[in-house]
């Protein structure tokens, strides 16, 4: 029998989830779906025609465009460029019109030289430019933990620094889709903490010439806005997916986000009940991270080894047919 969710938290739409699955339903949980099939012909086709419009943040990780073949699959050079802009009306379909798409891509280098190559920027902006999509900002994902890397460069001849970054783009149909900053506050540090305390600042102009009053600083919002650099380590090696891998046999999936990650965008542009769409899913970080916010979401993945892999991150709450 099929189980849904008929009120979603804090009842703030319906489920997308009422009635039969589509046939392209690998598992589902209370909140989710993972999809099995290449991603693109499944977003052309009836089995997603219910969710058209319904859709409030894509966030996603496609194939890097690396200059070289890896094991997990990914397009080279140029016809990367032509292959991810087409997915732009895809996503725009599913997107509602205030809906966000986050998109990370990491860096490339030129095949057996020291030079990074612009391949990965250029990609985000024809992506960008061919939909019609306003770049609302850019963010760094930095990864302090991230092993030194090009390898030959960085460890072997000593003629580059380790490779510690990624870039996401969020882009919108609209310049305002659906966002708010306090929903991702962090701590205040120990210093504002003092100044909240003691409520004493020392305002007047600054030497940009700006001039700083004491209502700017002396207010407790509960907590300091984030910057656009996010510093998220990626060192879990216990985590239940990686546990549930290990005891099935099954490889994970090579190139995994921290959750952290995707829960940072998630809870600043969506709400509770909102649906989520990743349709590069590999092990299924947006989904588990979606689910833990409350969010409904949709998850495409190609490969069934990863699929199967994926499932180690809802230990209990995978519904049966």
């Amino acid at each position: 029998m099929v189980t849904t969710l008929e009120s979603p938290p804090n009842g703030t739409q319906s489920s997308p989830f009422i009635g039969r699955p589509p046939v392209c339903v690998a598992y589902r949980t209370p909140m989710g779906r993972m999809l099995h099939g290449l991603s693109d012909e499944l977003l052309r086709s009836d089995c997603l025609e219910r969710y058209r419009g319904r859709v409030d943040l894509v966030f996603t990780s496609p194939p890097f465009p690396l200059n070289r073949k890896k094991k997990y699959g990914n397009l080279t050079g140029e016809e990367y460029m032509e292959w991810l802009s087409s997915y732009g009306p895809l996503l725009k379909s599913v997107l509602k019109p205030t809906g966000s798409i986050v998109m990370e891509l990491g860096n490339a280098w030129e095949q057996g030289s020291p030079v990074m190559s612009t391949l990965p920027v250029r990609s985000l902006l024809k992506f960008q430019t061919d939909n019609g999509l306003h770049l609302c900002q850019e963010f760094v994902w930095h990864n302090p933990a991230k092993l030194p890397s090009p390898a030959q460069w960085v460890n072997v001849e000593r003629i580059r620094l380790k490779d510690s970054f990624t870039k996401l783009w969020w882009m919108s149909p609209t310049p305002k889709p659906k966002a708010d900053n306090r929903r991702v506050l962090k701590e205040y540090s120990t210093a504002m903490k003092q100044l909240l305390a003691t409520q004493t600042y020392n305002a007047g102009r600054r030497p940009s010439e700006h001039k700083i009053g004491e209502d700017s600083f002396l207010s407790d919002n509960g907590g300091a806005i984030p910057g656009s650099v996010l510093t998220f380590a990626n060192t879990q090696a216990n985590d239940p997916y990686q546990e549930y891998c290990r005891n099935t046999g099954i490889e994970p999936h090579p190139a995994r986000m921290p959750s952290a990650l995707a829960e940072f965008f998630i809870r600043l542009l969506t709400e509770p009940g909102d649906l989520v769409l990743d349709p590069f899913a590999g092990s299924n970080t947006t989904g588990a991270a979606s689910e833990a916010q409350g969010r409904y979401w949709l998850s495409i993945e190609a490969e069934s080894k990863y699929i199967e892999g994926s499932r180690g991150r809802f230990p209990a709450i995978i519904e049966q047919e």
